[in-house]
């Protein structure tokens, strides 16, 4: 009774109220080096590391009862630092691209060529749809100027031509026909055929040229003067009779030809190119000579030049 016991820990000393967490910060005396900064040093203390909580629960809940979680809650540098990871992390981080951006080469070349093609067909349509200017026809100012003859299927006017008509017939004379006109044409223009006139030895449907003559011969059994139409040129016109072979041969009878040893003044008279004067040379010359002996001595008549005597060839004959 006289010993002191000892005594030993208060059993009731556990459930004394304990000192804040803050006074003795995590049992560390030092905040680790990674937590060495403001506000680390903030946190590690107390003073800052709880502020997302509520007050009221921060004032009632001791430190014990903090839940291993907010503990170990990441200070805000370190945070910020995973930020600035992420940050990096986004930079290198590559856009996607559009669509033609990834099509290999080829095909964007091939694009670009069909893309010309349909440009160069659109212009050529655009030019093609365009009125086009009128041309305009000059006229050749250099030669001199060839009129064709009118096509009588246009519907133009036919033109005028003169043609002689002589011999057996009413009125002879010129007479002024339509450039369709025939022979029989120009006979009744001119009054038509006289009694006993040939009309045999002309084609009554020969076209007429301007200028031919139409000469009309008796018909009396001694075929002295036949008829013939003559062209303006000199030579027989289109379906006229054959003129006389070379050499003074005789013709068959019945072509219209005039024979120079027995033609009267009249019938000379009624050729081409012979007047009175001539026809009474030609006579003249035929009865100094006796006859002639081919046409060609026509030539030594007076009057009778080279022009004259190709013009009178197709027309006369010697029996």
């Amino acid at each position: 009774m006289g010993h002191d016991r000892e005594i030993g820990p208060d059993p009731l000393a556990r459930l004394a109220p304990q000192p804040p967490a803050v006074e003795v910060p995590w049992g560390a005396p030092d905040p680790p080096i990674w937590l060495d900064t403001p506000d680390g040093r903030n946190a590690w203390t107390g003073k800052a590391a709880f502020d997302c909580l509520d007050e009221d629960e921060d004032a009632a809940a001791p430190a014990r009862g903090r839940s291993a979680d907010s503990i170990d809650e990441a200070p805000a540098d370190q945070v910020r630092a995973d930020d600035w990871a992420d940050e990096e992390w986004e930079d290198d981080w590559d856009p996607p691209r559009s669509r033609f951006a990834m099509l290999p080469p080829a095909a964007i070349g091939l694009l670009v060529v069909g893309l010309i093609a349909c440009a160069i067909a659109g212009y050529s349509l655009l030019k093609r749809n365009e009125p086009t200017a009128p041309l305009v026809a000059f006229e050749s100012s250099a030669g001199p100027r060839t009129s064709a003859p009118p096509d009588p299927s246009d519907g133009s006017p036919d033109p005028r031509i003169v043609v002689s008509v002589v011999g057996m017939v009413h009125r002879p004379g010129l007479v002024t026909l339509t450039g369709s006109a025939r022979v029989a044409d120009a006979i009744a223009r001119a009054g038509g055929a006289r009694d006993g006139a040939d009309l045999l030895s002309l084609n009554m449907a020969q076209l007429l040229r301007d200028g031919d003559q139409i000469l009309i011969g008796r018909d009396d059994g001694a075929a002295t003067v036949h008829s013939a139409v003559v062209a303006a040129a000199g030579g027989p016109a289109p379906g006229a009779p054959v003129p006389s072979a070379p050499g003074g041969s005789v013709p068959a009878v019945g072509t219209g030809l005039v024979d120079l040893n027995s033609a009267t003044a009249d019938q000379l008279d009624a050729l081409p190119g012979v007047g009175p004067v001539t026809a009474s040379a030609i006579i003249s010359w035929r009865e100094s000579h006796g006859r002639f002996a081919s046409v060609d001595q026509l030539a030594e008549v007076d009057g009778i030049g080279p022009g004259r005597l190709a013009k009178l060839k197709p027309l006369v004959t010697v029996r």
